[in-house]
């Protein structure tokens, strides 16, 4: 129990130019003021900023976010409720071919949440105090979304189908 606070933040990634599965996975989660975007997909992350006033919009550039990357970063580090996350999109710690690259950059920042993208494949686990996810794509015919849940009783991670 770190932070005071119960805090929702909304995982998304590989959008690949899918405005309209954004803006539902944004509507399907009121409670997420924090919305991270990790990555190919930062176009419709900028365009719809400021239709959310009430959210905070924190996107990062992918390996397909042509143009983006002289105006996003690759990664990011947020503390949140008292635990500090390592946002990545995964493609420079070669997160296709394993995740001990991107593992250990985590923990060399001092983080206790990792999010990635990239593989376009979900996953959530738990190792060595390290909480993982990866939310999936919200581009494709099974779109996929993360949230983060830090409570008083800790981290819970979920992974969420769209349901278009």
């Amino acid at each position: 129990m770190k932070g005071t606070q119960d805090m929702r933040v909304l995982i998304v990634s590989d959008t690949h130019g899918d405005e309209y599965a954004l803006r539902h996975a944004i509507a399907y989660q009121p409670q997420a003021k924090l919305v991270i975007h990790l990555g190919d997909g930062a176009r419709e992350v900028l365009d719809l900023t400021d239709e959310y006033p009430d959210r905070r919009l924190l996107p990062i550039a992918g390996n397909c976010d042509y143009g983006y990357s002289a105006v996003l970063p690759d990664s990011g580090i947020e503390t949140v409720a008292g635990y500090r996350i390592f946002f990545t999109h995964g493609h420079r710690y070669g997160v296709k071919m394993g995740l001990y690259k991107v593992c250990c950059a985590a923990r060399e920042k001092d983080c206790q949440i990792l999010l990635f993208g990239h593989t376009h494949m979900p996953l959530t686990e738990y190792e060595d105090g390290l909480y993982i996810m990866n939310p999936g794509s919200l581009a494709g015919h099974r779109p996929t979304y993360g949230i983060l849940d830090i409570t008083q009783a800790g981290i819970v991670t979920n992974i969420m189908e769209l349901g278009l």
